[in-house]
């Protein structure tokens, strides 16, 4: 008994290539779906295509047997073309970024006429409609970056605790962008000013901590953050007289250390 196993976006789509592969028609075919197709997350992460075995029919046997389909030969029904996934994890995004260096955010980058800005944008208000918000985005473009200004009411849900919601946006968002774009664009998303205000909490967070280190003469280990977050520390006490800090730990623990010079 003869049978192909094919995948497609959609269950229909690998039925119609199976078809194709072996130039017969639906009736000569039984269909078993072995994979139903899913979408991932925001239709970006996880995507699965649909699989299906098709067998030929017994009662087809005496038919002449199923040849590959020649250039020449068409079908009424058109095959769908699959979208095209964006398969760029974070780590190629750096290591591109280190390849190319500084990015003008100003220049013309686009992908077959479709601006990676508008992209990123329309991104996140399809994003927010499911949660029940509907927000505005607005952009501010500098040398090498991207802010994309998120403005709305009820943002605590697109920023979540501590913004780490607002972070999976947006390294979700500079794949979207990236994807349109001929050079790395680099997108920062901010919610309600929460990026200012999360720095001013840490900068204070930072000058309490070295305080204690110096009053107890022990480092304090902080809790995991993020690169930016982590940045923002040693920054804030590169010139303190008396203490120092360092990172330890890996990715997406690793934590800064406070400690006496």
């Amino acid at each position: 008994m003869k049978t192909l196993i094919v995948s497609g976006k959609t269950i229909e789509d690998a039925v119609q290539s199976g078809l194709e592969q072996w130039n017969v028609t639906a009736d000569r075919v039984t269909v078993r779906v072995l994979d139903k197709p899913s979408r991932g997350l925001f239709g970006l992460i996880g995507v699965r295509p649909a699989k299906v075995e098709l067998t030929l029919r017994a009662d087809a046997a005496a038919s002449p047997h199923p040849e590959p389909k020649s250039e020449s030969t068409s079908f009424a029904k058109p095959v769908h073309v699959a979208a095209v996934k964006v398969e760029e994890s974070a780590a190629s995004l750096s290591s591109r970024e280190k390849e190319e260096g500084a990015f003008d955010a100003s220049s013309d980058t686009s992908i077959d006429g479709k601006d990676p800005i508008e992209e990123a944008k329309q991104f996140i208000i399809d994003v927010a409609r499911p949660m029940g918000l509907e927000v505005e985005v607005a952009v501010h473009k500098r040398k090498d970056t991207v802010t994309l200004d998120i403005c709305g009411s009820d943002l605590g849900l697109i920023i979540g605790r501590r913004g780490q919601t607002l972070d999976s946006l947006q390294y979700l968002t500079n794949l979207v962008a990236n994807r349109y774009s001929k050079h790395h664009l680099r997108i920062i998303l901010d919610a309600e000013q929460f990026r200012e205000r999360r720095k001013k909490t840490l900068e204070s967070l930072a000058d309490r901590l070295a305080s204690k280190v110096v009053r107890t003469r022990q480092e304090v280990v902080l809790e995991p953050m993020t690169p930016q977050e982590r940045k923002i520390i040693h920054a804030k006490l590169q010139d303190h007289q008396k203490v120092k800090t360092y990172s330890k730990g890996e990715e997406p623990n690793r934590r800064v250390v406070i400690t006496l010079k």
